[in-house]
């Protein structure tokens, strides 16, 4: 009994939702359904942030890569005093001191600020994939 009062209710929500014309199908959506999930989306982006500890797949760019602690420290801090609006970081993996700059979401951000490095920096710098960190408030750079 459930079964065909649950297919009554279906097919009249259908007649209505749907209006038939020829070959065409006019779909009548509800304007609230954009709303609903631009919410939904902002509040999975918030969970992912909290989850991970504000840290998502997104891109670096490495400057260098040297044996000696005293001169990717010198090179972080022209990072800083050239470019103040991009974070930089010195990461450890022994024996090497990798220092790198950026938080970026797509790679073609990377790329384009890595173009603007190279002329800035004689060292071999490309891109790395790497978890930046992202800010639940921008748009994503």
């Amino acid at each position: 009994m459930q079964r065909v009062l649950l297919m009554i209710v279906c097919v009249l929500i259908g007649k209505t939702i749907f209006a038939y014309t020829a070959d065409t199908i006019i779909v009548h959506k509800d304007v609230r359904i954009d709303t609903l999930v631009a919410k939904q989306a902002a509040m999975n982006k918030r969970l992912l942030l909290k989850t991970s500890g504000g840290l998502v797949k997104g891109y670096r760019i490495q400057v260098i890569t040297t044996s000696s602690r005293d001169e990717a420290f010198k090179i972080k801090s022209e990072l800083l005093a050239k470019f103040p609006d991009q974070k930089s970081y010195v990461l450890f993996q022994s024996p090497y001191f990798k220092v790198r700059v950026g938080n970026f979401l797509k790679r073609e951000d990377a790329e384009s600020f890595r173009t603007e490095l190279n002329n800035t920096f004689p060292f071999s710098v490309y891109v790395v994939d790497d978890m930046v960190e992202y800010a639940a408030t921008g748009a994503g750079n």
